[in-house]
């Protein structure tokens, strides 16, 4: 689904780390050596919400992550080659456009006897730093590995605490090797970046290590914020990878108290400048770990409580708040370029169109607006540099280098994404903005795309299966959707003329949908358009791929389709139903479909899961698809998507069975994907359900909150008109449900569901009582409604009732 790169092409080797590095020994005698700051570091976390891996995931990846620089490694507390779009090399500590390490190793002597830190018994995730326990590392000895990531930083922490169980003092020897690959990000010979050796200098004054790439000011400086005494020659625990970095090692001799603790901070800093700065932010973070890490969690504090919702549901309440940090996590910033939400960790730690759309299309109801204008802001700007047609990218690197300029759906759902967060924030100077890029992509969308003048663009869409680029489903939905928006936009600024010429659009595609695009004996919306010959050559590749997959029935049924095809009249150009793609229930997603073929499209769209979600391609499902709960990653050698099941099209079969009343389906598909939240990586949901791809992934934000804030809580704003309608559309056995703060425009709106047998109750708050709230349900569900204890009249239009209420406070009940 998205582009999967030459990355074979980029990778370059290295011998085994030969260079054991020199050593700093430290004495740390006793425990008051430490600052009151170190003391407290882990309390900061005592009273944080946290969750625990599983034991058979512990070789896995994880991710502790910042806005500037991340770590991937394992859940074991290991670093092994990991990732393919750079092969083997997208584990480690990135500070984009370079990486700074491979990773690291750790080792504790007692009585001579040397004790790698390399298979912790458990790992622990909470919202902005991580832990790993190493559990009885000798008599009476447990140690535990915390890190974090400041924000704003090219630096992080990993802190070690020593535990001894013992009654008397514990003395032992700790060698810490940081394993350096100063290399560039994927694409960096397009600008130039090209790699070389690294090699480390011991920095007396800072006691610390510093690492240069031998032909670039790349660097990454380690060390603690304890005095060396010494420095010399160790060998570090066994250390394999891909790269042209080195190692260097620091060892501590650190007494433990009886019955006590010793903490020890290592500080990793980098920079692609000057070691001037990495030397800055090295002392800067070291100083400032305590403050740091309390502005971090006090950070992701209002993260939480934003758009907080309280529901039935508890493992779905979860879910969504930690698919809210996630987000964080997925926040890529190169001042150089810009700052934006990458797609995912750690494959897809750079910026794209389609994945970027969908994201800020559901982060703007959280509330995070300024980073929502940051990513359309990178987003435009790249396009324009790039393109400066109105072509939105689909896939840039961090070093700016794009490498696809943009498939044909990503140009209407960008349109889409705007008119969606200008209602949420009324902001006229942001319409003004990015309106200009909206109409020179929709003319550039038809005057360049649309061969045969019938608005129907040709080309790929979000399926990169090869051939298929004729008249795409998803294109063609999501371009009537823009067409709409763009009409809705052009409305708002004035531009009345403009805005009929999109709505007449957006109208005919309409019509072409329903028609064109119906296939009645599928039951579902055809794949694409295209001629015979294009839907032969598709149904001949389907069929070696159903083959392959041993999927019988597919084989079948492509095989009976062929023969159907083989009839056809040669000028044939229809609608063709094939792989039974996700990408059919765009219609349903975007609500252009008519009622009566949505309600047949999304039964057939059910037939296509397993109990994680949709599958990516329909014909990819087996018989034991129904009740197979079991790991996707198993044995897989090569990476690919082929058979998956991915969070997106579970998404948009949520989005498109709430848009049609469906509420207890919308459900059923949010609890499908809510099975594989902490799978395997505890706090995260996969890319592909449940274990497979990218360990975090930004467009879960998309599936997650356009469900619940704008469905069942039913919250959809004209900021710009100070309205707020809202029509909640619960699940059937959800009786009390809340949100609390959401932000529209500058009003905070709250909202309290409870239902007892016919009565429904709402309390509703407001920052801004002079906003509209226009309450809304369907047409006769309740007879009597009352506000603050009083009767009031209903208003009513072709399929709904309403009231328009204001004031800060208003407590509604109906019946």
């Amino acid at each position: 689904m998205k582009t999967r790169s030459r990355s074979a092409l980029f990778t370059l080797r290295r011998s085994k780390l030969a260079t054991a590095g020199l050593a700093a020994v430290v004495l740390l005698s006793t425990c008051s050596q430490k600052t009151a700051a170190q003391q407290s570091l882990r309390g900061l976390l005592t009273q944080t919400e946290h969750i625990s891996g599983k034991k058979a995931y512990l070789a896995s990846p994880f991710v502790t992550a910042g806005n500037r620089l991340y770590m991937v490694g394992h859940q074991d507390g290991g670093f092994p080659d990991l990732g393919w779009h750079i092969t083997g090399e997208m584990g480690g500590i990135w500070d984009h456009p370079i990486k700074l390490m491979d990773g690291f190793t750790a080792a504790v002597s007692i009585n001579q006897k040397q004790i790698c830190l390399d298979k912790a018994d458990t790992f622990i995730n909470y919202p902005f730093a991580n832990k790993h326990l190493y559990q009885q590392v000798a008599n009476g000895l447990d140690i535990e590995r915390l890190q974090f990531v400041p924000d704003n930083k090219e630096g992080m922490v990993v802190e070690y605490t020593f535990i001894n169980k013992q009654a008397k003092p514990l003395t032992l020897q700790f060698t810490w090797t940081g394993h350096t690959d100063l290399r560039p990000t994927w694409l960096g010979e397009r600008t130039n970046m090209v790699d070389a050796p690294d090699a480390a200098t011991w920095t007396a004054k800072s006691q610390s290590w510093l690492a240069k790439d031998q032909k670039n000011d790349w660097f990454v400086m380690f060390g603690a914020n304890v005095p060396a005494s010494q420095h010399h020659q160790n060998k570090p625990c066994e250390f394999v990878s891909a790269g042209r970095g080195c190692g260097a090692s620091l060892v501590y001799t650190i007494t433990v108290p009886a019955n006590g603790k010793t903490q020890l901070p290592i500080t990793i800093a980098g920079s692609y400048k000057s070691a001037e700065m990495a030397t800055r932010t090295f002392s800067d973070v070291q100083k400032n770990t305590y403050v740091y890490l309390a502005s971090k969690k006090s950070r992701y504090a209002t993260i939480d409580q934003l758009a907080s919702v309280q529901v039935p549901d508890k493992k779905l309440e979860q879910a969504f708040r930690w698919v809210k940090y996630n987000t964080d996590w997925l926040i890529r910033e190169v001042p150089e370029i810009g700052r934006g939400l990458s797609a995912g960790l750690p494959d897809y730690p750079w910026w794209f169109g389609a994945d970027g759309c969908y994201t800020l299309t559901g982060l703007i109801t959280t509330g995070h607006k300024q980073l929502v204008y940051d990513s359309v802001d990178l987003l435009n700007k790249i396009s324009e540099k790039e393109n400066g047609n109105g072509r939105i990218i689909h896939e840039v690197s961090t070093n700016g280098a794009v490498y696809n300029p943009g498939n044909l759906n990503e140009v209407p759902q960008f349109a889409s994404m705007i008119a969606e967060v200008y209602r949420w924030t009324g902001d006229k100077g942001f319409l003004r903005k990015y309106f200009p890029t909206v109409k020179k992509g929709m003319t550039w969308l038809l005057a360049e795309n649309d061969k045969d003048k019938n608005l129907l663009p040709d080309g790929f869409g979000m399926m990169e299966i090869h051939g298929m680029n004729s008249e795409m489903i998803d294109v063609a939905v999501y371009t009537q959707e823009a067409f709409a928006n763009a009409a809705y936009m052009a409305s708002e600024l004035g531009d009345k003329t403009l805005a009929m010429d999109y709505q007449r659009k957006a109208d005919n595609l309409k019509t072409k949908i329903n028609t064109d695009f119906w296939v009645p004996e599928s039951g579902s919306y055809a794949d694409f358009i295209g001629t015979k010959a294009e839907a032969l050559a598709l149904v001949d590749g389907a069929i070696v791929r159903a083959d392959t997959l041993h999927k019988p029935w597919a084989v079948e049924e492509l095989k009976a389709t062929r023969q159907k095809l083989r009839l056809l009249p040669e000028n044939t150009k229809k609608g063709f139903v094939l792989h039974h793609n996700w990408v059919v229930n765009t219609p349903m997603e975007t609500g252009v479909a008519d009622p009566d073929k949505a309600a047949i499209a999304l039964r057939t769209a059910s037939k296509f899961t397993n109990p994680f979600g949709v599958f990516v391609t329909g014909i990819d499902r087996d018989e034991s698809a129904g009740t197979d709960e079991g790991s996707f990653n198993l044995n897989k050698k090569v990476f690919t998507y082929t058979g998956a099941v991915m969070t997106l099209p579970t998404g948009v079969a949520t989005i498109g069975e709430n848009n049609y009343g469906h509420p207890d389906e919308a459900l059923g598909y949010l609890k499908r994907m809510t099975k594989t939240f902490s799978y395997a990586f505890p706090g995260s949901i996969y890319e592909v359900s449940p274990d497979y791809g990218m360990v975090t992934q930004a467009w879960n934000m998309y599936s997650y909150a356009v469900p619940i804030i704008k469905q069942f809580f039913g919250i959809r704003p004209e900021a710009s008109r100070q309205l707020v309608t809202i029509r909640p559309q619960m699940p059937s056995d959800w009786d009390n449900a809340r949100v609390e703060k959401v932000t529209v425009g500058d009003n905070l709106l709250s909202m309290a569901y409870a239902k007892a047998g016919q009565q429904l109750t709402l309390s509703i708050t407001q920052k801004q009582p002079n906003w509209t709230v226009r309450l809304a349900f369907p047409k006769g569900k309740y007879r009597n409604w009352q506000v603050n204890g009083k009767n009031v009249p209903v208003q009513s239009d072709t399929n709904t009732d309403f009231v328009e209420l204001k004031g800060s406070s208003l407590s509604v009940q109906l019946q």
